[in-house]
């Protein structure tokens, strides 16, 4: 409900009251029915109860009965553009599926890369993610400004967002697995990365845009483009970010060319360390995981994705035991089809069970935590996002556990763990809402759909016709 006017320059206020509430801190702090101030892009705060009496300035009251607040969702790991290659080399594993696809995504431009990422985020808003990331590697030479276009649409729909600025420079004539005519040179990779991070990079507190240096795998990278890539993000102080010991076949690539394994491959690189994270992470041995626990090196856990594409279970519960940072990460959507961060929350929890931990693997609150606060460990913003307290930045999430999918569920947090994928009744960044009773309010779900379907109709044509 609005309130009066609000004087010229005084911060306005939202107040949530009457709502469960995980905070997610360090003691897990939860409160069964209690409040959250937002005074202008901050939590100013949180409680057990009503909100402070006497304040200023509200433009909004929300009763949050039958609701779970929780922080907003953060995507360690994505790939936009595969939005537009949905449903495609549905039973290959990675390798496969890489060789089948490269073909067609080298042939993505400017105008499918935006329309791509409008899907992406859009689905990923709706479920209650406030920050996301794209790893975005495929640069085709004429394509236009790619890594503009998805900036522009995270900026419109309004949610926060780190471009891990992806490159290529191992072909199929070098041994690698993309198409020759699919990949940048070293030279151009790394200048047109350095530009990208002059030109997007925010290193304020409330950034809403995020750039880190990305070369895109061990087989699709040079030995030279990681070592340069590594030293080009600490000049430029930036965070990295790869794909790391995903398959049994990444593994053995890595021993018949570099005579070593992923993580030792990496380390001689200079790709470990509390400013780089990698994804997936699958096939990691005991001297790995403690070479990660070690350097802090953080890991992007995709359990639909692995899933889906067989490559394995990761060790979570035995990275979390070591004290690696871990988030959660949608991967690309030719990967994982829905692109719904809250169901990796549940995937997550239930695959890692499927593993030599079994029931102990995790828990809800453990796999809330990776969605939240791991994410933004990994993305190197605990200190601003990813815990609901006083001070930090309020993007957070208001769940509705009272409908027929989780009203019969007593506990909150394992009702949307445990539970089908919770609606989002609002879902603030910022302090500003995003989406409100399931619906983005800053974009048109029908004309994305339009759209995609479109862009992805249009480059399955141009690719069938090269």
């Amino acid at each position: 409900m609005a309130a009066s006017a609000t004087p010229e320059g005084a911060v306005e206020r939202i107040v949530i009251e009457n709502a469960a509430i995980a905070t997610v801190d360090a003691n897990d702090t939860e409160y069964a029915s209690g409040h959250v101030v937002v005074a202008g892009n901050k939590i100013e705060s949180i409680g057990a109860g009503k909100a402070p009496e006497g304040l200023a300035n509200v433009v909004r009251r929300v009763d949050a009965t039958g609701h779970l607040v929780t922080p907003g969702l953060v995507n360690t790991h994505h790939h936009f553009y595969q939005w537009i290659t949905r449903g495609l080399a549905t039973d290959h594993n990675l390798f496969n599926w890489l060789v089948a696809l490269y073909p067609t995504w080298a042939r993505i431009d400017e105008q499918m890369t935006y329309a791509a990422a409008q899907g992406s985020l859009g689905m990923m808003a709706r479920g209650g993610v406030t920050t996301a990331m794209d790893h975005h590697y495929v640069f085709p030479q004429g394509s236009g400004d790619l890594s503009g276009s998805i900036i522009r649409a995270a900026s419109e729909m309004g949610v926060r967002f780190t471009l891990a600025r992806g490159s290529m420079d191992r072909s199929e004539k070098d041994g690698g697995l993309p198409p020759d005519f699919a990949v940048e040179t070293l030279e151009g990779a790394l200048a047109a990365t350095e530009e990208t991070v002059k030109k997007h990079h925010d290193a304020s507190f409330d950034a809403m845009t995020q750039v880190a240096v990305a070369p895109c795998s061990p087989f699709s990278v040079s030995t030279e483009l990681l070592k340069q890539g590594a030293e080009l993000a600490r000049r430029l102080g930036v965070r990295l970010h790869t794909h790391g010991s995903e398959t049994v076949e990444e593994e053995k690539f890595c021993h018949e060319l570099f005579g070593m394994g992923p993580t030792d491959y990496f380390e001689s690189t200079g790709w470990l360390g509390e400013d780089v994270w990698m994804a997936h992470c699958v096939h990691m041995n005991d001297s790995d995981i403690e070479a990660f626990a070690r350097t802090k090196t953080g890991v992007a856990h995709c359990p639909s994705s692995n899933a889906r594409l067989a490559a394995g279970i990761a060790r979570v519960p035995d990275m979390l035991k070591a004290g690696v940072p871990v988030g959660l990460g949608v991967d690309g959507t030719a990967s994982n089809e829905s692109g719904e961060l809250h169901t990796e929350l549940r995937n997550a929890l239930l695959i890692n069970r499927l593993g030599a931990h079994r029931e102990a693997a995790l828990n809800a609150r453990q796999a809330l935590r990776l969605g939240t606060y791991g994410g933004a460990q990994v993305l190197g913003r605990a200190t601003q996002i990813g815990s609901l307290e006083v001070g930090k930045l309020a993007d957070l999430v208001l769940w509705k556990i009272d409908g027929i999918g989780h009203a019969s569920i007593a506990d909150p947090v394992t009702a949307i763990v445990f539970g089908a994928a919770a609606p989002v009744s609002l879902s603030l960044v910022n302090g500003k809402p995003v989406v409100e009773n399931g619906t983005l309010l800053h974009a048109d779900e029908d004309a994305i759909a339009r759209s995609t379907r479109e862009q992805a109709q249009r480059l399955a044509r141009i690719a069938a016709e090269s």
